[in-house]
Formats: structure tokens, sequence, C-alpha cells
């Protein structure tokens, strides 16, 4: 029982791993001031989800549509948006991610609405259909093959102009960037990652609803690069295992059920204000190194 525990904390660790690392190649590293991660994360759930289910298709290419989907997304939204800057962009994401969970939560014929979709099935290769111990090495492999392709691209000619985009945009543009098509490739690679990482997490839970992924989600995904440090992959690997391993001994103490989750809120707030007083650039971001050695 304690073993089946700590491998699903396991799992949820390394599925918000991609999530982390993948909104922090758009936030960290080019400047987007993305709160509408999520919808990507849903939309990538719920293709999979529904291509399984409705029409039998197999985890493998449900999981690469997942991913897909979610980055034509970004593409169709980056048009519209990327023009807008700071708050301006924060609020047009946010309405994206509160769109999205307003049709899934009302297109019912399609994705049942409130009822969610029950028994998404597990992913199966070779015939051996894959368990929660053999889940976890799946989840591990994304997670790790997701962190080193974002931390290659970070440290790559694209992602010195993404930094660059996000030090100064101005001073980007004047030396011949096109910095509109810079940020959409950026948010798309985050977007296709967001979505990967909803089809690993529908194929898990075999049940996903409109709740799952909520503006609160967002939220704390963005608090995980924001304690773990932004435009860092380890910043965002640090983020994802202290806010999704910092609640779980509030499920041993004596606290009624429908506060467990105020309680949860209130200690992601706390954390959130502390590291942000005593070590605003996060735990290991990208100037953490250079401010310790006083460079």
């Amino acid at each position: 029982m304690i073993e089946a525990y700590f491998i699903h904390l396991l799992i949820l660790i390394g599925i918000y791993i991609i999530l982390a690392a993948s909104l922090n190649l758009a936030m960290g590293n080019t400047g987007l001031l993305n709160v509408g991660h999520v919808a990507f994360y849903a939309i990538g759930a719920y293709t999979s989800a529904l291509l399984a289910l409705n029409l039998n298709i197999p985890f493998w290419i449900g999981f690469l549509a997942g991913g897909i989907l979610a980055a034509l997304f970004a593409l169709l939204i980056a048009i519209p948006t990327l023009k807008l800057r700071g708050d301006y962009l924060a609020i047009a994401t946010l309405g994206l991610a509160v769109v999205v969970e307003s049709i899934l939560r009302n297109w019912t014929s399609l994705t049942r609405g409130p009822l969610g979709l029950p028994g998404i099935p597990k992913p199966a290769l070779f015939g051996m259909t894959f368990n929660n111990n053999s889940y976890l090495i799946l989840v591990i492999i994304f997670s790790v093959i997701t962190c080193l392709i974002i931390y290659y691209i970070t440290k790559s000619p694209f992602g010195r102009v993404l930094k660059a985009i996000r030090e100064d945009e101005l001073a980007a543009a004047s030396l011949g960037k096109n910095t509109t098509k810079y940020k959409t490739q950026a948010l798309v690679i985050s977007a296709f990652f967001a979505g990967i990482a909803g089809s690993l997490y529908a194929h898990y839970i075999n049940f996903i609803d409109p709740t799952t992924f909520s503006v609160l989600e967002s939220i704390l995904i963005i608090s995980m690069i924001i304690v773990g440090g932004l435009a860092s992959v380890k910043g965002a690997v640090i983020g994802a295992v202290i806010l999704t391993l910092l609640p779980e001994p509030l499920r041993f103490l004596p606290i009624p059920s429908f506060a467990i989750g105020a309680l949860r809120q209130i200690l992601y707030a706390l954390l959130l204000v502390i590291i942000l007083i005593k070590r605003p650039q996060g735990i290991w971001g990208e100037f953490t190194k250079q401010k310790e050695n006083g460079a």
C-alpha cells in the first residue's frame, strides 16, 4: 500500500516536471507571461482520451496527437496574442484557459461535460498493459526526454535569441530577429510538451473532467517554476518535486477532508511569499550561481 502511494506520487511528479519545464521555456526563457498553460494540458488529455475511447486509437498515436493538437492551438492563439506584452498577454492567456475549460464543461455531446470521461485505457505495448510500476518508468523516460530537449534548446543559438527577446525585445528586433516568429515557436514547443503531459495524466488516472484543468492548476504550474527558478530546467524539476510533495503530510493529519484543499492553497501561497522575499531568483534560477558567487 505504501509502495503504491509513493509510486503514485512519483508519477505525478514526473508529469508536473514535464509541465513545469515546458512552461519555463515560454515564460522563463522567452518572457511570455502565459497563464493559460493548463489549456494545452487539457487539450492533450482530452484528445488522447477521446481517441482511445471513441475510436480505439492506440495510446501511442493518441499521445502524439494530443501534443500536436495542443501545439496547433498554441499556433492559432499566438497569431492574435503575441503582439501583446506583460499584463495584457497574461489576461489573454488566462482567457484561453477559461474558454477551454468552458468548452470542456459545456460540449457535453463530445466531452460529457461535468460527468467527465471514465474508463480511459492504460497504454499497452506488444500486448502488455502498463501497470503502475511500468507506468512510472514510462513517465520517467518522457520527463527525462522533455528536460533534455528543453535544456538543449535553451543552450542553442535559438535559445539565446529567446533570452535576448526576454531581456530586450526591441534590441533583438533591431538586430534583424523576427521576434514574433521566435516567440511563436517557443509557445508551440511549450504547448506540445504540455499536451504530452495531459495524455500521460489521462491514461494514468483513467478519468478526467473539466475541474482537473481549472485556472488554479495553471497557477500551481507557474508557482513551480517561480519556486524552483525561472529559465532553469533544474529549477523546474525542483519546483515540481517541492510543490507536489508539500501538501501530502496533510493527508495524515486529523483534518476534515473539506479543509484540506484550503490548507493546501495556504501552504502554496506561504511558500511562494517566502521564496519571493528570501530568494526572488528561485531555488535554482538562471542567475542563482552568479549571485551566490558574487558575480
